[in-house]
Parts: structure tokens; sequence; C-alpha cells
């Protein structure tokens, strides 16, 4: 075929359905799951749906994204929030982001923390640091750090945070300490926002419901139960692992590099690569009870719990009820029990270590020469939400349309 497409997650549908609206219709798309959706799938748990990859929801900001997604689902079928996050610190609930709502804890508090953020590197021209940690003391000094950023980002990403480096941080809220002081002054928030500030959530189905038309548009251009074990450069082909072999002439893979158990034809330097790139696994687990807020979500820093964040389903899902936890598997020992579902997301955080931009650079710019390009948050291997990772393979689908790659 011309084009093979792994991974039926929102980069390879589309990227599948976008080339196929173009005219190009000579492609296959192998899923590895019996449903599509990737991360985000949704499952009917306890009566509604349950998004078992996470909590996952559609921003509002690229409209080229929304209307893309909405000839899928169109807009009668969402309901639009304005979102409402909260941070569990020092024994009470505060909005997020944290330095922007420094103002809703004691005022003793909001002088310790503006002391503290007054003398962080940031403020006092201090160069900027290339580690993680260096950078959160730098940015936001101590005690945000230690109280707030190491331990969550610890329990999100484990326990090695000094190999992650800060080329990526662009997705954190920025917030100067002048808004800050100005917030606390003024009681309300300053800054950047966060991302889905507004954002779009199904009336009746779980976000995967919006990923499950895309894939049914694309009827027998997809093959799902096709997990690919292998890949060859040398004939630009991949195996699955029931012995089926596929090939084109470009292969667009949207799964995990680390996933290819066998890799031929690619430079041993490489493959050495490849097996360096590092992700996290995360459990969601269901509880089958309402919380007393109307968050839709919250982050919990406290290393003596083992979630990092709670999902509060029954605020966004319309007759929707319960919450669920999001788990680091380093941490899955020590969970509270009591959940009446769980599901483990292999692959769900790509981390962004300090020699990972070297080793995807070498890889992607080596693969392209050789008519394989990888796509989105695995193919890519950064931590792209959805609607990035849709923008993302509207415009290579867009090059691939005018013959451009």
């Amino acid at each position: 075929m011309k084009i093979l497409i792994l991974g039926g997650g929102p980069a390879g549908l589309t990227l599948a359905n976008k080339i196929s609206i173009g005219g190009v219709h000579d492609f296959l798309l192998l899923e590895g799951e019996a449903q599509a959706g990737g991360l985000c799938r949704s499952l009917d748990v306890d009566g509604s749906p349950l998004d078992i990859g996470g909590g996952h929801f559609l921003d509002v900001r690229n409209q080229d994204v929304v209307e893309f997604l909405f000839s899928f689902m169109p807009a009668s079928e969402w309901n639009q929030y304005d979102r409402k996050s909260l941070i569990h610190i020092h024994d009470q609930y505060i909005a997020h982001p944290f330095e922007a709502n420094i103002w809703q804890l004691s005022i003793n508090m909001q002088v310790d923390y503006l002391e503290s953020i007054a003398c962080a590197g940031v403020n006092s021209s201090e160069k900027q640091p290339f580690e993680f940690v260096d950078w959160i003391y730098w940015k936001l000094g101590k005690k945000i750090a230690e109280n707030y950023m190491l331990p969550y980002n610890q329990k999100m990403f484990g326990n090695n945070l000094s190999e992650l480096g800060t080329y990526w941080l662009n997705k954190l809220p920025s917030v100067s300490f002048r808004e800050t002081l100005q917030s606390c002054l003024e009681h309300k928030p300053y800054g950047k926002l966060p991302g889905h500030a507004k954002f779009y959530y199904p009336k009746q189905f779980g976000y995967g419901e919006l990923w499950n038309r895309m894939a049914n548009n694309l009827g027998e251009k997809i093959k799902f139960n096709q997990k690919v074990k292998g890949i060859d450069f040398n004939t630009r082909s991949v195996c699955t692992d029931d012995g089926k072999k596929y090939d084109a002439d470009l292969i667009v893979s949207t799964i995990p590099w680390t996933s290819f158990e066998k890799i031929i034809g690619m430079p041993s330097n490489i493959v050495d690569d490849i097996r360096k790139l590092k992700h996290t696994s995360v459990k969601v687990e269901y509880y089958d009870k309402n919380l007393d807020t109307d968050a839709h979500w919250i982050y919990y820093p406290e290393l003596s719990l083992s979630y990092h964040r709670i999902l509060a389903r029954h605020n966004f899902v319309p007759n929707g009820r319960g919450y669920w936890t999001e788990t680091n598997m380093d941490r899955d020992e020590m969970r509270e029990k009591g959940g009446v579902f769980s599901y483990v997301n292999e692959y769900a955080y790509p981390l962004n270590t300090l020699q990972k931009p070297k080793i995807m650079d070498r890889l992607l710019s080596w693969s392209k020469d050789h008519g394989v390009i990888g796509l989105g948050r695995w193919g890519e291997h950064s931590h792209y939400n959805s609607d990035v990772t849709v923008e993302r393979a509207m415009a290579l689908a867009e090059r691939i349309n005018n013959n451009e790659l």
C-alpha cells in the first residue's frame, strides 16, 4: 500500500481521516487493541462512561482542531466547561495554578511563600538552569518547590526527577512574582491560564466516543487486534504478533518506539538510543461514591497518598457518579483499596529526560530519510495533549495530500 499507519489513537485516526478527505485512499491503519482511541478510550463502568486512559478533555483554543473533530461528533453533543481544578495542600484546597492562588492560604503562609518566591533565582538574575529540579527552585522558590511541585512531579513521573530537562516546561502556567503579589493583594488570580481553561466533554458519552466514530468512518481501512511487534527498514514493513506482515511506501508510526521488540535495518547506535527512552505507567482506579466538591479534578502532592490526581467524574460526565484516581505504577503497592474497577496504561507519559531531544532528533531524522515518520505523543515521544496531537496529525496529512514529503 502507499501509506501504513501504526496506532489508532488521536494521531493515527486524525491522519487517516484527513488524508482520506484529501483524496488519498491507498492506506491502512493497524490498531493493537479491539477498540480505537489509545489513551483516550472510554468504557461503560457503573452505568456511565469512564476514561480508562485517565483525564482527557478537548481544549477549546485551537478552532481548526475543534471544527475538524466536530465534523465527526457535532458541537450539539458536547458540553463546554470552565475548568475548575484544585490542589490539596496544607490540609485545605486551593485553586490551580498554585502560585496564582496563594492568596487563598492564611496571611502568614502568603508572606512565607511570597518571601520564598522573591528570593528565587529568576528574580535575582541568576542564569536559568537546564535540569528540572534546579529549574523549579530557580523559577518558583524553595517553598513551592518542596511543598508542591517536587513531590507532585515525583509522584507523577517517578523518583529520578534529576533526569528530567527543562525544554518542556512551556506546558506549565507562567506567573511572575509581580502577578503573584498582585493576586495576594486583590484576591484574584493573575498570570497565564493553564491548559484546558475551557474544555469540551461529551454530553452522553465518554471522550472515547469521538475516536470510535473516527474509526468507524474508516471502515475497512482500519484493522483491530493487530499488535505490531517488529519493523524492518530494509523492506519498509512491519510484522504483528499473529504473524502477519505489512509493507508500504511510507509508514507513519504513532506507537511507542520502545514497543518494537525487533528493529531491522536501523544503525545499532540509534537502536541503543531507543532503549534509553523512558516512560511511566499509570493505573486508573474507579470508586463508586461522589466527592464533596464541584471541582473537575484535584492534584495531591502529599507523598503519603499513592495517587497524584483525582478526577471527579460526577462533575463533568452527565448522569455520572463517583471518581477515579490516577497512580504511577511505581507507587501501586501503597495505593488505597476500595476501588471497584481499575485499568493499567503501560504507556501513559513519555519522560522528558535530559538526553531525549538529541535521541529523538537523530531517530526521527534517520527514520524519515528511510520512509518512516514518527507522529504524536508516542511517535515523537512528547507529552502532547490530544488537541496538540490532532493539530500535528492534520499538518502532516496536509503535507501528504500536497505531495510535500
